[in-house]
């Protein structure tokens, strides 16, 4: 992802989704105006900045924008938390996450996978690849083992695997335009690692619903959720789940943990799961040689 051109995208398209009247100017409908969104002038009026400084930063040149400036903008494009620290991230790029190298899950933190029996529990490193996975998670969303590692990431499972789809039911595009929007944050977030957009432009490619979601530049963390599943071995499970960052882990996005309200029939059902499946935790994959 280019820095200048996705900081150039993303402001045109939240400012083309926000009518004048909604930012407290006059809007006609007498055919006199050609577009429904905020003009640039209008935008830079509304920011307290010149049009010239505005139009240059939607060109993709920040270099001498200041952090109050863009406050300001995101003001006026009334942006989510998540979308404003997307402009600072994009338009100060010093700013963002340093790249690590990524090693191999420390032993602690695959005991504690391992330890939680009836909580399915991903980690997810720099484009919601699964490094990874207890016991319950594979039998919960699919058998991670078996898949090879290149295409082990929540993009290819979501998007081009059809039994992940299928169990997600009516609430997939929910998960699919929550999962874009946090590949997003994520690109923004190591834009030194190029396999981060590796991983886009190869789901894009292989899938058009993916490539339509990413023109949007929709933008958020999605760092909690809900979920009803139609699993194919137990039926209905609603499932809450919590991304946990690790700090001392600053190569990967975090831990993914789900669970099911306590007495629930879901939780009694995630004790099947757990007591019958034959599916491995990442602990125990297969080499590849």
């Amino acid at each position: 992802m280019e820095r200048d051109v996705e900081l150039s995208e993303f402001l045109k398209s939240r400012r083309a989704r926000l009518r004048p009247d909604e930012a407290g100017l006059p809007f006609k409908t007498n055919g006199t105006r050609r577009v429904t969104g905020l003009r640039r002038e209008e935008l830079a009026l509304l920011a307290g900045v010149s049009v010239a400084h505005y139009t240059r930063l939607e060109q993709g040149r920040s270099q001498n924008v200041s952090a109050e400036v863009l406050d300001s903008i995101a003001d006026v494009l009334r942006l989510s938390d998540d979308e404003r620290s997307y402009l600072h991230a994009l338009a100060h790029p010093a700013h963002r996450c340093r790249d690590f190298p990524q090693h191999p899950i420390r032993p602690g933190l695959q005991r504690l996978l391992d330890s939680l029996v009836l909580t399915p529990a991903l980690v997810l490193g720099r484009h919601a690849d699964v490094i990874a996975w207890n016991t319950l998670a594979a039998a919960v969303f699919a058998d991670l083992a078996a898949i090879p590692e290149e295409r082990r990431t929540l993009g290819h499972l979501i998007f081009l695997d059809d039994d992940v789809r299928r169990m997600h039911g009516d609430g997939w595009h929910r998960l699919a335009r929550e999962h874009v929007a946090r590949l997003r944050v994520l690109a923004a977030r190591y834009p030194e690692n190029p396999r981060v957009m590796a991983h886009v432009d190869a789901v894009c490619k292989r899938s058009p619903e993916f490539r339509a979601l990413w023109t949007e530049h929709h933008v958020a963390a999605a760092t909690h959720r809900d979920y009803v599943l139609d699993h194919p071995v137990v039926g209905e499970l609603r499932l809450s789940a919590e991304l946990v960052s690790l700090p001392g882990d600053p190569e990967l996005q975090g831990l993914d943990l789900y669970a099911a309200e306590p007495g629930s029939a879901s939780e009694a059902r995630l004790r099947h799961l757990a007591a019958t499946t034959t599916r491995l935790p990442s602990a125990l994959r297969p080499s590849v040689t």
